[in-house]
């Protein structure tokens, strides 16, 4: 099975000067947890409500001062849609990354697999594995490479 068989085809983005206040309101309105980040048209990072939440408001920064770009990540890692989902898997597992942007051949960027895509579309037992891997807690394994 391929990416692009089981990804969210929506991707909602935000430019990286706009506001933490509209990426919040953003991300309320469309009922997500994470934004891809844009700079003139290509992806330049990735801002989760998590990183609003640790990286501003947690700890005191002036919120109604702050931009995307001041608490995005920037090295975004990404597959292809023509990746096979076990690829995939594998490195949202070893980064511990609930969201992968899905890039096409020309690196435009096309959707977003989540574990909640992964939880809806693939065998129980895969999922909770895959599930499991990600969220368990503790040191981190150096980056993969993207699968493209």
């Amino acid at each position: 099975m391929l990416v692009k068989d089981i990804m969210s085809h929506f991707v909602t983005t935000i430019d990286e000067e706009a506001s933490l206040k509209e990426a919040a309101s953003k991300m309320r309105d469309h009922d997500i947890g994470c934004l891809l980040v844009s700079r003139d048209d290509n992806l330049s990072g990735i801002v989760t409500d998590r990183d609003i939440t640790c990286k501003g408001v947690a700890d005191g920064m002036d919120i109604d001062a702050m931009i995307v770009s001041d608490v995005m990540t920037r090295d975004v890692i990404w597959c292809a849609e023509n990746s096979d989902v076990e690829d995939a898997l594998h490195i949202m597992e070893n980064n511990q990354i609930r969201r992968l942007p899905v890039l096409d051949g020309e690196k435009n960027l096309v959707g977003v697999l989540s574990i909640g895509d992964i939880s809806t579309q693939m065998p129980h037992e895969l999922s909770g594995e895959v599930i499991e891997a990600i969220s368990k807690t503790g040191k981190r394994k150096p980056p993969m490479t993207t699968v493209s």
